[in-house]
């Protein structure tokens, strides 16, 4: 494994003369940076900041982002803070290579190995009584890196423990909803028996990870990296490593995995990539077919010409059609997976936010609809033959999205901006804003999640001093609050086993 202390010092390196009439740029990173980017800039909350990983942001771009900020991200305004002599420096050494590059290799991975409870040795009895077990949330706690286990019946905390740092791209359970895995943003892998209440396995996938997603037979976990630029297949049952496998196109360029999807009706994984404008499906042997390229096993690599750089992922409840657009882009674009060729454009300019998509049927036919992380619109599409239906403004640019088969509404919230206190109810019939409903002024409202019926629902003050509210799904009357440490996202267990449900992916 990289010792920290051995890493910081090679990544820092020797300054150099453009820097000389400047503070020492790798002090001003640790004193305003590494808090977020990580320590040897290798990720945390924010990116890792390598040149490997900055291939797609230009260093006059670096230089804006530093002094004024980015739109709808955590990223702060430096301005007011340091000179331009200062973020020049800083632009600048955040692009120079390091004397030893980090990596993360198989050995790595093996070595970071932690089984606390082999597969099987455990009761399958829960040692908790409820309801129902498919009525189960889980919820985490950004403030102090936490996640409560609720009783989505009786709105009451099971249980309470503590994660890794920086928990991203939301929690995935076991087909059965016995087990729940979590990735981090600096790499870990974790696996929870809900029914025990007890950690069994962990593992380091990587040193910046985006996300991972459970196999639909509940026998593999794959996670996708920023950095290193790898794909890591891991055995569900006590996350021992099968395979790491290396994200390169066809031209030799490598890639960061922007996202990573299990398709349940294709026996498949889907990857995202940052830096290659190709589609990568990792099959195993159902799914096989003449020309994919082997990777471990019976595993092998499926991969297809994109039209264009896809990083984030919306699917059909079928998961044939693909709608894909690039952060930053303009436009949305619609993949056949099966004929592997582009069947739509999409007028979605700017950041829409496809991964916090639902779909639903109105008027015999089934729509599609995703907030944009820039502006104050939701965007509705006929999933027929993908054309435009409507653009609902709302009081702000939003990050999720979120409804219920069993519910008239769907809720979006205003994350980004002045209103991020705001939360919109769209009846998803007339698709109008029917209500805003605001919990607490000055202090951000996000994440709706549904119990199981969808006749209850969560919704998150984010907030160190923050709570959760329970609300009737119908009328909209507040049920109760659950005191929390920043709460962000919630997770049913049903909800999130059902890919059929057809409201969410």
């Amino acid at each position: 494994m990289i010792r920290p202390t051995l890493l910081l010092c090679a990544l820092l390196g020797p300054a150099l003369p453009a820097w000389a009439d400047a503070a020492d740029p790798a002090m001003l990173y640790h004193q305003h940076c590494s808090a977020c980017h990580g320590v040897g800039r290798l990720g945390g909350i924010g990116p890792a900041l390598l040149s490997d990983n900055l291939s797609r942001l230009k260093p006059a771009e670096a230089v804006e982002v530093i002094r004024d900020g980015r739109p709808a991200t955590q990223m702060p305004a430096f301005d007011e803070m340091l000179d331009e002599a200062e973020v020049g420096a800083l632009a600048e050494w955040i692009y120079a290579r390091p004397e030893v590059e980090p990596s993360w290799t198989e050995e790595d991975i093996r070595a970071s190995h932690v089984i606390n409870h082999y597969h099987g040795t455990l009761p399958d009895e829960p040692v908790f009584e409820v309801e129902d077990l498919k009525n189960l949330f889980v919820v985490v706690e950004l403030g102090d890196h936490h996640v409560s286990l609720l009783d989505g019946d009786r709105f009451e905390r099971i249980a309470r423990f503590p994660s890794r740092y920086a928990l991203h791209g939301g929690p995935k359970y076991s087909p059965d909803g016995r087990y729940v895995y979590f990735g981090s943003r600096d790499g870990w892998v974790t696996k929870y028996d809900i029914y025990n209440l007890e950690v069994t396995a962990e593992v380091r996938a990587g040193i910046n990870m985006r996300n991972i997603a459970v196999s639909a037979d509940g026998n593999y976990v794959l996670a996708g990296s920023y950095l290193p630029h790898s794909l890591v297949l891991l055995d569900a049952r006590n996350l021992e490593l099968i395979a790491s496998i290396p994200v390169e196109g066809l031209d030799g360029d490598t890639s960061r995995v922007s996202a990573v999807y299990t398709a349940p009706p294709r026996n498949s994984f889907v990857v995202a990539l940052k830096d290659i404008p190709e589609v990568w499906e990792i099959r195993w042997p159902e799914a096989l077919a003449e020309g994919d390229e082997p990777l471990v096993g019976d595993f092998a690599l499926h991969r297809m010409a994109a039209p264009d750089y896809l990083d984030d992922f919306f699917f059909d409840p079928e998961y044939r059609y693909l709608v894909g657009a690039a952060r930053g882009g303009q436009g949305g674009q619609v993949f056949d997976l099966d004929s592997e060729a582009k069947v739509a454009d999409l007028p979605l300019e700017g950041m829409p936010h496809l991964g916090a998509g639902i779909t639903w049927e109105l008027d015999g036919r089934r729509v599609m609809a995703m907030p944009h992380i820039d502006r104050g619109l939701v965007s509705v599409f006929d999933m027929s033959d993908w054309s435009p239906i409507a653009q609902i403004e709302t009081d702000g640019p939003g990050f999720f999205m979120r409804s219920h088969a069993n519910s008239p509404y769907a809720w979006v919230d205003v994350f980004f901006g002045p209103n991020h206190d705001r939360v919109h109810v769209i009846d998803k019939r007339t698709l109008e804003i029917v209500e805003t409903l605001i919990p607490e002024p000055g202090k951000t409202a996000a994440h709706v999640e549904f119990d199981r019926r969808g006749e209850t629902l969560l919704l998150s003050v984010w907030d160190e001093d923050g709570y959760l509210l329970w609300l009737d799904a119908n009328t909209l009357e507040e049920l109760g609050r659950m005191p929390m440490n920043k709460p962000s996202g919630k997770y049913n267990v049903w909800n999130r086993t059902q890919y059929e449900e057809g409201t969410s992916h």
